[in-house]
């Protein structure tokens, strides 16, 4: 057993016996000091993600302010209390069977393992969704820094954990090395990452050899199909694609990869002509660099280029072309994922061709749709649904909103568990267990499931809601 991640797992889970019976309004408040503590501290954070990253201030700017407004998110989660899902059953002799008095609730899991993705050093890595969700759930955390931006996350670590009651409850550990003594180690109870379908399975590996395999909550690649029916608007989709395809060098889990466009009406030379336009730039690491040129140039063997950017850094925006019937012949490959600022424009004749190609996609984490009007793309949405996680409406994919609603997810191998998010309230659920309570007593009950409702949660109580 490594040594560090040892000591780092032992300290989260000596600090979580706390923790996890510190009443929901108290983390609520800590939540909020760290929120606090990350904007106070943003002067110091984004210098140090820049030179890192090579990501511009602005966005690293608003990345700080977007993991501060996480942290504000889950104090409202917890303050909510629907999150702990209370339901009350009370006995009813006359049922058949008899009905014992049976009260459930979410508990907190145990200690988490979070390993930090490459392209947000601070959204969604040692401060990101994932252990923001946790830490609200009552989960003390450990994380693997990712190796693109190591200062960043000592710096972002050391401003947390000086906002947190005990500072044991936010562990970092460093290096490629780390992560397999992290997911194997004893005390751990749950594993999330960000990052590439290799990596994902690779850490699934690892945890189903363990003895006792954990749950595992991966967002792994994603293409993100966009339809484009006829009565779209070829200049203001051209244009919304090629911002949305080299936004952050198309360093997304949400960029726009494949896009399904009219054979006719002007829209494959106003995509071209909107590309042509942009240029390239850096990559956050070489790794992500050497596999984006890797990619491109695969499809560049099989595609007839469509257009390309201008070069930065030896990195050009490329988009390519194919018919509706070779796309389709060229399944599954054609349907991986490109992470970079790369995409393929298939262009479809009719409509009512698309459906029975879009079923053969793999798993995504959102699916685009733009048109006019509703009807047209009415028999889509059937089949959109088991496609993607997110579906949007003459939008773009890049951006993910942080709150209530968002469902951060996908069919394999968009995520390795669709029903979960990695944003939004919804994820602090990945780091809870139900616990039925049968005939136990009152004072023994935690005060979520006491029928005078002292916290004030959200309860079903013999299959009816009640707020308070």
């Amino acid at each position: 057993m490594d040594q560090a991640v040892d000591e780092a797992v032992r300290r989260a889970a000596a600090a979580g016996e706390a923790w996890r019976t510190t009443p929901a309004a108290e983390r609520a408040a800590v939540l909020e000091t760290v929120a606090d503590a990350l904007l106070k501290h943003a002067e110091e954070l984004w210098p140090v993600a820049a030179e890192e990253t090579r990501l511009p201030e602005a966005r690293l700017r608003g990345e700080v302010a977007r993991t501060a407004a996480q942290f504000r998110l889950f104090a409202d989660v917890l303050r909510d209390g629907g999150w702990v899902e209370a339901v009350i059953d009370h006995p009813d002799p006359g049922a058949t069977p008899p009905r014992p008095d049976v009260r459930r609730m979410n508990h907190p899991l145990g200690v988490v393992a979070v390993f930090a993705a490459s392209n947000f050093p601070f959204a969604f890595s040692v401060a990101g969704g994932d252990t923001v969700s946790a830490l609200a759930a009552g989960c003390p955390v450990v994380v693997k820094a990712h190796e693109g931006h190591p200062r960043t996350s000592d710096l972002t670590a050391s401003v947390v954990r000086r906002a947190l009651p005990d500072p044991d409850l936010l562990g970092l550990v460093h290096g490629f090395e780390a992560g397999g003594p992290l997911v194997r180690h004893p005390l751990v109870t749950a594993a999330g990452f960000t990052g590439s379908i290799a990596g994902g399975k690779a850490i699934q590996k690892l945890i189903d050899e363990r003895p006792d395999p954990i749950p595992f909550y991966g967002e792994l690649g994603s293409v993100n199909p966009v339809v484009v029916l006829p009565s779209a608007d070829p200049a203001a989709v051209a244009s919304g694609f090629a911002a949305s395809l080299t936004l952050g060098v198309g360093q997304f889990c949400t960029n726009p990869g494949l896009v399904f466009v009219p054979a006719e009406g002007g829209f494959g030379q106003a995509v071209a002509e909107a590309v042509a336009g942009t240029s390239g730039g850096p990559m956050l690491t070489a790794k992500i660099r050497e596999g984006y040129l890797r990619a491109s140039g695969r499809l560049a063997e099989r595609l007839t280029v469509l257009a390309g950017g201008g070069e930065v850094d030896g990195i050009t925006p490329r988009v390519f072309a194919a018919d509706l019937e070779a796309f389709a012949d060229g399944l599954p490959e054609l349907g991986e994922e490109c992470f970079g600022p790369s995409a393929i424009v298939i262009r479809y004749r009719d409509p009512a061709d698309l459906p029975a190609v879009l079923r053969r996609l793999p798993g995504s984490l959102t699916a685009t749709v733009h048109a006019a009007g509703p009807e047209e793309a009415r028999d889509l949405l059937p089949v959109l649904r088991r496609l993607a996680g997110r579906l949007i409406w003459n939008g773009w994919p890049t951006g993910v909103a942080v709150c209530w609603a968002m469902h951060h997810g996908g069919p394999w191998p968009a995520s390795t568990t669709p029903a979960h998010t990695s944003v939004g309230a919804a994820a602090i659920r990945r780091w809870t267990t139900p616990v039925a309570y049968q005939d136990w007593p009152e004072d023994l009950l935690p005060p979520e499931l006491r029928d005078g409702n002292p916290l004030g949660v959200p309860q079903r109580v013999d299959g009816r809601p009640r707020l308070s």
